[in-house]
Formats: structure tokens, C-alpha cells, sequence
């Protein structure tokens, strides 16, 4: 029993040394991922394919395999298949019959052969009479030739005769080390994730960037689904996850620049900061889920005026697709189920955004930012190898949320100023105080232990995101307001 792999067709048209060295990168993405499973596997690279050879234990394993070769990137489709020598067609026809017999039972069904070397036959005879033999000697129901049930597959070569019992389907593009790296700007919803996986099918490792801009929560569900592309579309490679601290970045933008100007540069500072990590671990470019006119920055202008930020290469794999496009693709790679439960970033609000920002009046909102603090956050990264990523995470503390206040509850919106002006909270019974989320980490010492505080904002993501934060700091008397 063996799996035979075919070259995603991208590879074959390539010249002959860059087909070699894509074809012995794949191989070897194939038996380090393989090996994991079974130690006995057996990975041979050949000039149109790679063979993988199963023993009799590992045949019991031979799902598990199938599948972890169909997230290897660089394949084209994997044949299960038995191989035989044989004798005459009837040679041909017994060995197809024990395997086909009872998957044709009660179906219709046609025969095709692939056939190479020298032979006195031709492929056509051997269907016909391989055919012939099935509808007569099994529960076949009839042959089909333009719309059957069940195709049987057979490949002859030279004197070996190959049964193709199933065909899987690989993920194409090329095997990941055969190109680039990159830096993946992952916010773990779903333009980001799919982003991020497309850059790995083509053949790039994908080390991830992630701007925490609020809080541990979003941190750890940014790294659950990091991890999980990694382990599932890239494992081959080990890559890193590097986590900016944003927080004081965010305030010092809500402070400092024009509230129609932020979402662009928050876009920017955020290419400044990868930029700088791209340049110290050598990657030749970043990647963003960015896709034209899904929201206000991602016009075409305001991209313009976000990419000069930066002499890197900026790479936007999802730049023409739709979004729901985007979420059939997140449900088809598995990363949907993170995608809809991951905390959404509610700070930076622009009042009336620009969709058409003017690169004076960006630098002008710029001359009044404080680049120390972006510089700060830069030198604070910390970065993990993908693998470990998960080891240094504590563990979000679960925040009751309440939606009727006791009568000596103080109410904190920690919405920014201007979003609390516009829809005021108004409550009878509660004393509201506020203190904008920015503000609120460097405000705990103020917090009497003797009450009991409810956090709130609009959405109820920012509100739950710190109280969560304040609980695991020892701040047992914080909950969330929700409405």
C-alpha cells in the first residue's frame, strides 16, 4: 500500500533545477510532517511524483496520513493505491475485481487506464476487457462511460501494475521553503486568517505579527488560531508569533490626531512597527487581510497613503475578494468558529473616517504624535517560537456580566470621550464614572476595594476584554455592564 503524490502542475512547467529543488523541498516538508505520525513511513522523491510507502502497521493509519498530506502545500492530489505485478488482463482483471468488487456493487461504473512503457497493448484494450469482466462477474450495474458512479482507476507502468483505490484532493500551490518568508498581520477575524493561510499554500513561511491594541483575551484567541494554521497548513517550518504592545500606541493616537484621520494612521504606525520587525528578522515582506472598500481605510486612496509609510513590500492576498467569499474560504480552512468568537477591537473610532485621506494632512496629524511611544512599543515585542506559543498565556479569567445593577453599583464607561458624548449612559440608580479604556490600567489604584464596579462600553467587547484583565490582577469587585 502506498500514497503516490502528484506535482501541483505549477511546479512541472518550471525549469529543471527549480523543479529539483522544489520537488526535494516538498519531499522534505513530506517526511518531517509525516514522521510524526509514523516513524516507518518511507518518502521517496522521483522526477513527476513522490512515493510514500506504508508498512502493514502503518496502513491502519492510512486516513490520518491522507489527510495531513492534503494540507501539505505543493500538492496536486494524492492516489491510494496497491501495487502488483502482473501476467496477462486476466491477471489485471482478478487483482481489480478483489478490491472494486464491492465498491461497484449496485452502481455504474467505467474503467480507465493510464499506461507507460513499452507494451503490445493498448489502454483501451485493457479497459474493455477489464470492464467486460466487472459487469459480468460482480454486482456492478452497468457501464457508464460519460456519467458513472464509480470510476476504476488503474495505472500501468512498464510491468507494474497500479490499483488506484482513492483519489484526495491536496492543496496545490508550492511546498512552504521553496520561497520567501513573510510577516503576517494577524488579528485573528477573518480576513487575516485567510490571508494568512493563502500566503502559506503559495509556498511562504508565515511568521505572525499581532497588535495587542486591548487586552490578554484577544491575545489568546489571536494565538489559539495562529497556532492552529501553523500546525495545520505550515508545520513544516517553524515560524514565530510576535506580539506588540499597542495599548499606549492607541492613546496617544486618540489623544493626539483628528478623529477622521485615525483608522488611517493607526493603519500606519502599525506598517512603521512591522517594518522594523520585518528588517530585524530578515523578512522580505508583510502581508494584511485587506480588501478594497471593505471599510473606510481600504480605499484605494487611503491605501496609497497607508503603503508610503514604508519601503516593504506589502502583500494583500484577499485585495479583490468578497467578504463573504472570505468566510466561505475561513469555514473551508477551519478557522471560522475562531473567527466568530474572536474579541473585536472597539477603540479607535473615527467620527465621519476619511475615504480619501491627503498625505499633508496625515503628516500633519503625525507632527503631533509622540514617536517614543511607538518606538517603546517596538522594543517591548515579545516574540515565541509558534510552537511554544501557548505556554507563556494566562488564562482569561471568566467575568460575570450583569444587565441589572444593585443600587450601590458604580457604573465605569470606559468608551472613548467622544463616543460617550454622543450616546450618553443614563442610569437612575447608579453612580456613572469615566474613564476612557486608554486610562483605565493606569487608574486601578483609584478603585475603592470596598465597591463593586461594572465596566461598560457600546459592543460590550472592550468592557469584558479589561474586567477580565482586572480580575486575574486580583480586582474581584470588577464585572461587566452589559445592556
Amino acid at each position: 500500500m502506498k500514497f503516490i503524490i502528484k506535482l501541483f502542475p505549477e511546479i512541472t512547467i518550471k525549469s529543471k533545477p527549480v523543479r529539483k529543488q522544489f520537488v526535494r523541498q516538498l519531499r522534505s516538508n513530506i517526511k518531517k510532517i509525516l514522521k510524526r505520525i509514523d516513524e516507518t513511513v518511507v518518502v521517496i522523491g522521483q522526477w513527476d511524483k513522490i512515493e510514500v510507502e506504508l508498512h502493514e502497521a502503518s496502513a491502519e493509519r492510512g486516513e490520518e496520513i491522507a489527510a495531513a498530506l492534503q494540507r501539505i502545500p505543493g500538492i496536486a492530489n494524492i492516489l491510494l493505491v496497491t501495487e502488483h505485478g502482473f501476467t496477462d488482463f486476466d491477471d489485471i482483471f482478478e487483482k481489480t475485481k478483489s478490491i472494486y468488487a464491492s465498491m461497484i456493487a449496485g452502481k455504474t461504473f467505467v474503467v480507465r487506464v493510464k499506461r507507460a512503457g513499452k507494451h503490445d497493448f493498448k489502454s483501451i484494450d485493457v479497459e474493455r476487457y477489464v470492464g467486460g469482466g466487472l459487469l459480468k462477474h460482480t454486482e456492478g450495474v452497468a457501464v457508464d462511460l460519460h456519467n458513472p458512479e464509480v470510476v476504476v482507476k488503474l495505472e500501468i507502468r512498464n510491468d507494474t501494475l497500479y490499483i488506484i483505490e482513492k483519489r484526495y484532493e491536496g492543496l496545490g500551490g508550492f511546498p512552504i521553503g521553496s520561497l520567501d518568508t513573510v510577516l503576517s498581520l494577524i488579528s485573528g477575524g477573518f480576513d487575516s486568517t485567510v490571508s494568512s493561510y493563502l500566503t502559506m499554500k503559495r509556498g511562504l513561511r508565515t511568521h505572525f505579527c499581532f497588535f495587542n491594541l486591548g487586552g490578554a483575551a484577544h491575545e489568546i484567541g489571536v494565538k489559539q488560531v495562529s497556532l492552529y494554521l501553523w500546525e495545520q497548513y505550515g508545520s513544516s517550518h517553524k515560524v514565530k508569533f510576535i506580539t506588540i504592545p499597542f495599548e499606549e500606541v492607541v492613546a496617544e493616537i486618540l489623544k493626539s490626531v483628528h478623529h477622521s484621520q485615525m483608522g488611517v494612521v493607526l493603519k500606519r504606525m502599525m506598517l512603521r512597527a512591522s517594518s522594523q520587525v520585518a528588517e530585524d528578522m530578515n523578512v522580505q515582506a508583510l502581508v494584511t487581510g485587506e480588501s478594497v472598500a471593505q471599510v473606510s481605510s481600504q480605499t484605494l486612496t487611503n491605501l496609497s497613503v497607508i503603503d508610503k509609510v514604508t519601503d516593504t513590500l506589502v502583500l494583500r492576498p484577499l485585495i479583490t475578494m468578497d467578504k463573504m467569499d472570505i468566510i466561505r474560504l475561513s469555514a473551508q480552512i477551519g478557522t471560522e468558529d475562531f473567527a466568530k468568537t474572536m474579541p473585536e477591537y472597539c477603540g479607535v473610532i473615527s467620527d465621519r473616517p476619511t475615504t480619501c485621506a491627503k498625505m499633508h494632512k496625515i503628516q500633519r496629524e503625525e507632527d503631533r504624535f509622540d514617536f517614543d511611544v511607538l518606538d517603546k512599543a517596538v522594543a517591548d515585542r515579545v516574540a515565541v517560537t509558534i510552537d511554544e506559543v501557548m505556554d507563556s498565556v494566562v488564562t482569561v479569567e471568566d467575568v460575570e456580566l450583569v444587565s441589572t445593577p444593585s443600587i450601590d453599583d458604580v457604573i465605569v464607561d470606559i468608551r472613548h470621550p467622544n463616543e460617550a458624548e454622543r450616546r450618553p449612559l443614563h442610569l437612575t440608580n447608579n453612580e456613572i464614572v469615566h474613564i476612557p479604556f486608554f486610562e483605565l490600567m493606569s487608574k486601578t489604584s483609584e478603585l475603592d476595594l470596598s465597591k463593586r464596579y461594572l465596566l461598560y462600553c457600546e459592543k460590550g467587547t472592550m468592557s469584558q476584554l479589561h474586567a477580565s484583565h482586572l480580575k486575574g490582577e486580583g480586582f474581584d469587585n470588577v464585572l461587566v455592564y452589559k445592556v
